[in-house]
């Protein structure tokens, strides 16, 4: 279940396998405007991404990276709140549906009589739009779509701006603005994946420091930009 603190999705190999693993991680990293515990969802040993940036959710692999940094609306030196690896994508609503997740904080919402709807003791996403930015339009709902990580460090408030100290990192998280491209700078992709092998070398596994803020039902997670490094293929001849 998603409340039991040994459950983490190493341990669902009795279910379907959604996605196959990449050869190569992308990176996708983006701005964060709220750190309330929504998004990420860190419980137990998981932290899933179930709501708030659905291209993101979309487009993400098993074996991809996701780096989410403040903006300056949350913390004015961008620290990073958190860095995760995908270690399982859930589609097509089955967060919302299979009882493996049951309790989850993000699991906010219920399907009922062929539809999505929030549920009644959800903490966030009050308002009527949400429901559809979250999981995309009826009838498909295309965009309902959660991403799950075993392996990840969540720093929240407590993370920090060292990475700034290499230049092309810096120049990436205070330069991008709003919306989601691709970045195919092998500068920028070295970076990234060093920062991600010393964290992963000289933190805790898991969460280390709390969310920014608590839960507020109509605070909007849209906001901030994304951006996907990744290497530039070759081009076909």
């Amino acid at each position: 279940m998603g409340n039991d603190p040994n459950w983490s999705p190493k341990t669902m190999s009795d279910g379907p396998v959604y996605r196959t693993e990449r050869q190569e991680a992308r990176f996708f990293v983006y701005k964060m405007t709220n750190d309330s515990g929504a998004a990420p969802c860190v419980e137990g040993r998981v932290l899933s991404l179930a709501i708030c940036k659905p291209q993101i959710r979309k487009s993400a692999r098993v074996g991809d990276i996701i780096f989410g940094f403040a903006a300056k609306s949350l913390h004015p030196d961008n620290r990073l709140i958190y860095v995760a690896k995908v270690t399982e994508v859930v589609p097509d609503g089955r967060y919302y549906k299979d009882q493996r997740f049951k309790g989850r904080k993000d699991r906010i919402y219920a399907y009922r009589d062929g539809g999505y709807v929030r549920r009644n003791n959800a903490l966030f996403h009050a308002r009527p739009e949400d429901l559809v930015h979250d999981l995309g339009a009826g009838p498909g709902h295309a965009a309902a779509v959660v991403l799950l990580s075993g392996e990840f460090r969540y720093f929240g408030g407590s993370g920090t701006n060292g990475y700034k100290a290499r230049p092309p990192l810096r120049a990436l998280v205070e330069g991008f603005g709003r919306g989601h491209r691709v970045n195919h700078d092998p500068d920028v992709l070295k970076e990234l994946q060093r920062l991600k092998r010393n964290l992963w070398a000289t933190t805790r596994a898991g969460k280390s420091g709390r969310p920014t803020t608590p839960p507020k039902p109509r605070a909007c997670h849209r906001g901030g930009s994304s951006v996907i490094v990744c290497r530039q293929l070759p081009s076909a001849r």
